[in-house]
């Protein structure tokens, strides 16, 4: 299951969003965290990314 966190960020007129998502290394299966900074409109696709 991947973990959700969402925060939202603003930077003068732009609003941005700070998005984190756990992603288990096909490897060894240990879990890591893979963090970006996106447009709100953006969170969905970069969630639903491999």
């Amino acid at each position: 299951m991947a973990k959700k966190a969402v925060a939202s960020l603003q930077t003068g007129s732009k609003r941005l969003t700070k998005v984190i998502k756990m992603v288990k290394s096909p490897k060894t299966g240990a879990y890591s965290f893979a963090e970006a900074i996106v447009d709100p409109a953006n969170v969905n696709d970069f969630l639903s990314k491999k």
